[in-house]
């Protein structure tokens, strides 16, 4: 959840949690629990040790008991919020003092929960913090460098995967060979394609872009080869093709596999006597273009089933860049959702921000459009938003079908009854009950017993701790683990 495989080591690294509580079980189940989801933590049990952590380095998180001595947490907070503004504060508070939360919400808290709390309550809050943070530093860093890669026009991304293109993309530009550019639709070919002419030494040239596949034959043909006078009704005049209008600049050859058979073998014909033959012309047109071509088809099969010439995809592939779907680079969504955010900012002036159930949804949907479908959904979302907020109904129908499909039935309960009065025993149990409804029906006192056994092994077996957050005496503990048959 913290940790980005393949990223750099700014984007990587794992957030940092500071825990301050009086009470040592709580403040080491807490800990635990957060070393566990891959932060890293330091704990502090009063307000003055926590200023000292505070003055030796800068936290991504601050979880935060309002209850403490001498000061008192609405202190700390005040001074939080006040000298580390991009500190995420969650505050923990008994329910007794849950105006005290309140308040803290006012001064500057993302979050707090209601003592004892679950596990689970716990995860989903570090969880949502980390995922905050995360998009807010791929924001800051995105209004930073407009660009991820230097020289890569629109491209964004810091997966291993954008990294080796980039690579690739650096190393062809100053080669003069065909390259062909394979991927899914979406993925962002022809930024591929503009990126290796803009970091070519012909720059200053032309970058001329044909789309193959919304023309019909003839006029595909007219296009790249040019016409002479009289060739066909409403030739007026000759006109060159976009091949030799490049001069020794770049043609992108967008979907090149819907060409037919008769134009791949015109501009096979082309490509190896770099010169074109106008429609109607008894005269060649010599041509300096470097041809880049792009497909979402695999036309190593369409040349197996006859669909494809052989000799003209020999003569394409010369450089093969394959370019990565946005499902096999997940880790780079928060950085696109921020670029396209951004780039809405610009255009309408509005600061947008994602709702933590967006966030979930866009890094586990995926994404069968790829970087395109992400865009369009983002724009769509600003659009139809009635403030700054996106929430799940701004999205399109497949991303809020998937999010009515994947929630998890504990994370909605907990966010249902964080300002109740349940003890975390019965919230537990709630939730057994929300699963069992697609199972079958078990009765109260196996439920109680699932989430006793539950909390104690997420404790690691340390039951003192697990009767404490369980809301329960030991002695009860004890005897109710007697009664399951389970001793020392």
């Amino acid at each position: 959840m913290l940790r980005n495989e393949g990223a750099d080591a700014e984007t990587s690294r794992a957030l940092s949690l500071l825990v301050v509580d009086d009470d040592p079980a709580v403040l080491r189940a807490c800990c635990e629990i957060a070393r566990s989801m891959g932060y890293r933590v330091v704990d502090a049990s009063s307000v003055e040790e926590a200023r000292n952590e505070l003055a030796r380095q800068q936290f991504d998180v601050l979880l935060l008991d309002l209850k403490l001595p001498v000061y008192g947490g609405l202190t700390l907070l005040d001074e939080v919020t006040a000298v580390y503004p991009n500190t995420a504060v969650i505050v923990m508070t008994a329910f007794a003092t849950v105006n005290n939360a309140l308040e803290a919400m006012r001064t500057g808290a993302q979050d707090y929960l209601t003592k004892p709390f679950a596990m689970d309550e716990l995860t989903v809050m570090l969880e949502r913090a980390g995922n905050r943070k995360q998009f807010e530093s791929d924001s800051r860093r995105l209004r930073d460098r407009t660009l991820t890669q230097t020289g890569m026009i629109g491209m964004v991304g810091h997966s291993s995967e954008m990294q080796k293109l980039y690579r690739i993309v650096s190393k062809v530009a100053f080669s003069s060979h065909p390259v062909l550019i394979m991927g899914e639709s979406g993925t962002g070919k022809e930024l591929v394609a503009r990126s290796i002419h803009a970091n070519g030494p012909k720059a200053s040239r032309p970058f001329i872009s044909v789309d193959c596949g919304s023309l019909v034959p003839k006029l595909v043909e007219s296009e790249l080869f040019g016409y002479a006078k009289g060739a066909f009704t409403g030739a007026s005049r000759s006109r060159d093709g976009l091949l030799a209008t490049a001069g020794g600049g770049t043609v992108f050859l967008d979907e090149v596999g819907e060409l037919s058979l008769e134009l791949q073998a015109k501009l096979l014909r082309a490509l190896q006597e770099k010169e074109v033959h106008p429609v109607g012309a008894t005269h060649a047109v010599p041509i300096s273009a470097r041809v880049v071509a792009a497909t979402n088809r695999d036309l190593s099969a369409m040349v197996e089933q006859g669909r494809f010439r052989k000799d003209l995809y020999f003569r394409l592939n010369v450089v093969n860049v394959r370019m990565p779907s946005l499902r096999s680079r997940k880790q780079d969504i928060p950085l696109l959702a921020a670029h396209f955010l951004e780039r809405m900012r610009k255009e309408n002036g509005v600061l947008y921000k994602f709702s933590d159930e967006v966030l979930r949804v866009m890094a586990e949907y995926e994404w069968p459009g790829n970087v395109r479908e992400l865009e369009n959904a983002i724009e769509r979302a600003c659009a139809l938003s009635s403030g700054p907020i996106l929430h799940m109904a701004d999205m399109p129908s497949p991303l809020q079908n998937f999010s009515t499909h994947t929630s998890k039935p504990s994370v909605q309960k907990i966010d249902e009854r964080r300002v109740s009065s349940r003890r975390a025993a019965d919230v537990e149990m709630a939730m057994q009950v929300e699963a069992s409804r697609h199972r079958q029906i078990v009765s109260i006192a196996e439920l109680e017993k699932q989430a006793i056994l539950s909390t104690i092994r997420q404790l690691h077996g340390d039951k003192l701790m697990a009767a404490r957050l369980l809301g329960i005496g030991k002695t009860t503990l004890y005897r109710k683990l007697k009664e399951y048959g389970i001793g020392e």
